[in-house]
């Protein structure tokens, strides 16, 4: 499975791509695979404020409802909502066209993320 080297995650498998003042944000490969076939995705809002650990939004898939926790503290800028009409993007593409959404963050928020060896480290057991 590919872990992407310019990306940080977190330990419930999102992970943030940092842009100038912007930050995207989705589901590992890893999440994806385990979820298996994903049929419905809730994201939050744009406007809305996240904050990092809690639960804004929801993953539904043929095995299981999953709740999607914001990895960062900000505000949310933008939607994929490309997804509304094809939310299996996120498992065929997790890391390009199956991105969630993007956050304008309220503080440095890469602080606590894992870098791509410790999530290698943290998903492969060792």
């Amino acid at each position: 499975m590919p872990t992407p080297d310019d990306l940080r995650y977190t330990e419930q498998h999102e992970w943030v791509r940092a842009d100038v003042d912007t930050l995207t944000i989705g589901i590992t490969d890893f999440a994806a695979e385990a979820l298996g076939d994903i049929v419905y995705i809730q994201l939050p809002m744009v406007g809305d404020t996240v904050k990092t650990g809690d639960a804004c939004g929801e993953i539904e898939s043929t095995k299981s409802v999953s709740d999607l926790f914001a990895p960062v503290t900000g505000t949310v800028t933008e939607v994929n909502t490309a997804l509304g009409d094809s939310p299996e993007t996120v498992g065929t593409d997790p890391y390009g066209d199956g991105w969630l959404f993007r956050v304008t963050p309220d503080d440095s928020g890469l602080d606590g993320l894992l870098d791509a060896a410790a999530y290698r480290r943290l998903t492969q057991g060792g």
